[in-house]
C-alpha cells in the first residue's frame, strides 16, 4: 500500500501542510517510523517534540500550525490514526466456506461468504449472517443466532439461546451465556437457581479476551450497541449496559446492574448488585460503586477495610472538606487565645 499524503488527507478529511505529494508506504509508531511512514501526534508529550519523529509526515490537531514535518491537520488525531491503519493494514479474509473438520448440527442456517475453521462445534436450530468468521475451537450452541459481518475468535463460546447482533468482535476465549452466580442458601447449604434467560449483544460491540458475560434469570442480559469491553471483564446475570459505553480490564459488574450510555469504567472498577449507573459517567479505576450514580458523574475509590467500619467512614468521607475547614478555624481561635494567655 502506498499512498500520496494528500490522498490520505482526503481520506480523513485533514488538511495538509507541507508536501501533499509525498508517498506514504506505511504507518508507524512516533518513535519507531521510518522516513516513509507516517505518525501521528496526540498528546501534548509528542506535539513538543514534533522534529524528533523520523516519520515524513505527522497527523496533528488542528492547534499545530507549522512544522518542519508534512503536517495532516485534522480534529480528531487518534480517530484519523485509526482510519489509516486500517488502510495500510486491512483485515485479512479467510478462506471461504465451512471446514470438513467442523461439527454442524441440525437446521444449520447461514449467509453468504461464510469462514468456519476446523474444530468448530455448531449445535442444532443456529443461524450464521453473511460474511461471519468462526475460528479454531469455538463452540456456537443450540439456538444460537449471529448477525453479519461477525469475527468469533479462536475458543469463544456462545451457548443455548443467545443473539449476536452485526458487526460484533469476540476475542479468544469469550464466554457469552454462562450461567449467572446465583444460588439460594438453605441451613449452611446452597442450592443453584436455574438461569433459564439469555444473552443478547447488539450491533458494532467488541468483546475483549476471556470476558463473561452471565445469562439472565429470567429475560436477557443486555449488551446494548457500540459498547467495547477490554479482556477479563465480568458481566452478570441480568445486566444492561447502555450505548457506546466503555469497560476497560477486570471490571467486575454484579446482576442486575443498569449502566447508561456514553459512560466509562476504568480498569478493575467494582459495581455491586442493583445498582443503576447514569448516562455519561466515568468511573475511576479500582473504584467499587455501591450505590446508584446519577447522569454526568465522576466517581472513584474504595478503601479496603471490614465491612461496618466501612459503612462508617463511607458516611464520613463526603463531610471532610468541612471537617478540615473547622478544624483549622479552630486552629487559629486557639493560636490567638494563646498569645492573649501569654499576654
Amino acid at each position: 500500500m502506498e499512498l500520496t499524503v494528500q490522498k490520505i488527507a482526503e481520506l480523513v478529511s485533514g488538511e495538509v501542510v507541507g508536501d501533499g505529494d509525498f508517498v506514504i508506504k506505511g504507518v508507524s509508531p512516533f518513535d519507531d517510523a521510518g522516513p516513509d511512514d507516517i505518525t501521528f501526534a496526540a498528546s501534548a508529550r509528542y506535539k513538543k517534540r514534533l522534529e524528533e519523529t523520523r516519520a515524513a509526515a505527522v497527523i496533528v490537531s488542528l492547534e499545530i500550525l507549522e512544522s518542519k514535518k508534512i503536517l495532516v491537520r485534522v480534529e480528531n488525531p487518534t480517530l484519523a490514526l485509526a482510519k489509516v491503519s486500517a488502510l495500510f493494514h486491512p483485515v485479512h479474509r479467510p478462506v471461504v466456506g465451512v471446514s470438513q473438520d467442523s461439527h454442524v448440527g441440525k437446521d444449520f442456517r447461514c449467509g453468504a461468504d461464510v469462514a468456519i475453521y476446523p474444530g468448530v462445534f455448531i449445535g442444532d436450530d443456529v443461524t450464521l449472517g453473511d460474511r461471519v468468521t468462526v475460528h479454531p475451537g469455538v463452540v456456537i450452541d443450540n439456538r444460537v443466532t449471529v448477525g453479519d459481518d461477525v469475527v468469533l475468535h479462536p475458543n469463544v463460546c456462545i451457548l443455548e439461546r443467545c443473539e449476536i447482533g452485526d458487526r460484533v468482535i469476540i476475542h479468544a476465549g469469550s464466554v457469552i451465556g454462562s450461567d449467572g452466580f446465583g444460588f439460594a442458601p438453605d441451613e449452611g447449604r446452597y442450592h443453584k437457581i436455574p438461569h433459564i434467560g439469555s444473552v443478547r449483544i447488539d450491533d458494532d460491540v467488541e468483546i475483549g479476551a476471556c470476558n463473561t458475560i452471565d445469562r439472565a434469570t429470567f429475560g436477557k442480559t443486555w449488551i446494548k450497541r457500540g459498547v467495547k469491553t477490554d479482556n477479563l471483564v465480568t458481566i452478570a446475570h441480568n445486566v444492561v449496559v447502555g450505548e457506546d459505553t466503555v469497560l476497560v480490564a477486570q471490571v467486575g459488574i454484579a446482576g442486575s446492574v443498569t449502566i447508561g450510555d456514553h459512560s466509562i469504567l476504568a480498569g478493575q472498577a467494582g459495581v455491586a448488585q442493583h445498582v443503576t449507573i447514569g448516562n455519561r459517567v466515568t468511573v475511576g479505576g479500582q473504584a467499587g460503586v455501591a450505590k446508584s450514580v446519577p447522569d454526568d458523574q465522576i466517581v472513584s475509590g474504595t478503601p479496603e477495610m471490614p465491612h461496618r467500619l466501612w459503612l462508617k467512614v463511607s458516611n464520613i468521607i463526603p463531610k471532610l472538606p468541612d471537617m478540615k475547614k473547622k478544624i483549622r478555624e479552630l486552629e487559629k481561635r486557639i493560636e490567638r487565645l494563646e498569645k492573649v494567655s501569654e499576654d
